[in-house]
């Protein structure tokens, strides 16, 4: 079994860049957001941290949401839930938490230099099921499925961060709750048909795929190992 990297020497090793924004909707309501997470080797992080964006991956991950992401710098990036289709980005230093360390992990093993995480949501929400309750809520409520970047408002965007190479993998690790079966539908019907793609699926099930973090140390470990093992194939 791989040996589990310790965070602080993974620390020295990657550099994390995240793009925080907040979405004003049409019912006064907002939302805090994440579209994408960069990790990359410090060794070729650039002078422009914004030219990561045109960088072509070593593999994408698409996980849930951005969890308890948080940008280390003040972050005052406002758009309107209607002009979410013009969403510029700008990366800004980001505070790893234990899911990214995971996937850093993954990237020393793979001899990956340079990761993006996507999101099935882009909504900031450190506990799945308050998570789960405000995009059921925001779809049903304020008819804003935007907040996923696989919803048909945001298709140029996506492409720019899908990988231009059907042969850089993506790597699935939503989940297995049920509830997040709408986007992963979303999500899938918008990827690509010969792309290809990797993820540990749940036996009994056709689309979901294992969390870098399970509860248990043990099974972190497992998810590991085997994840490595698959890229690796």
């Amino acid at each position: 079994m791989k040996p589990f990297l310790p965070a602080a020497d993974l620390k020295t090793t990657y550099d994390i860049f995240g793009h925080f924004y907040t979405v004003a909707l049409a019912s006064q309501e907002t939302a805090s957001c994440r579209s994408v997470l960069e990790i990359i080797d410090k060794s070729c992080t650039p002078a422009d941290v914004d030219k990561i964006s045109d960088r072509q991956p070593d593999a994408v991950f698409i996980m849930m949401n951005p969890g308890s992401s948080q940008p280390l710098v003040e972050v005052n990036n406002y758009i309107a839930a209607d002009q979410i289709g013009e969403l510029s980005i700008s990366l800004v230093p980001t505070k790893p938490d234990t899911t990214q360390y995971q996937v850093m992990r993954v990237m020393r093993y793979c001899d990956w230099r340079h990761v993006r995480v996507l999101n099935l949501s882009d909504l900031r929400s450190p506990k799945s099921p308050e998570f789960i309750k405000t995009f059921t809520r925001l779809e049903a409520e304020a008819n804003y499925d935007a907040h996923s970047i696989f919803s048909p408002a945001r298709t140029k965007e996506l492409t720019k961060k899908l990988p231009r190479s059907r042969q850089t993998p993506l790597v699935y690790a939503w989940g297995l709750s049920e509830k997040l079966s709408p986007l992963i539908e979303r999500c899938l019907r918008t990827i690509p048909r010969k792309q290809t793609f990797t993820g540990l699926l749940a036996e009994g099930t056709v689309d979901k795929y294992r969390h870098p973090l399970p509860t248990l140390q043990k099974d972190k470990l497992i998810w590991l190992d085997n994840m490595v093992r698959q890229c690796e194939a």
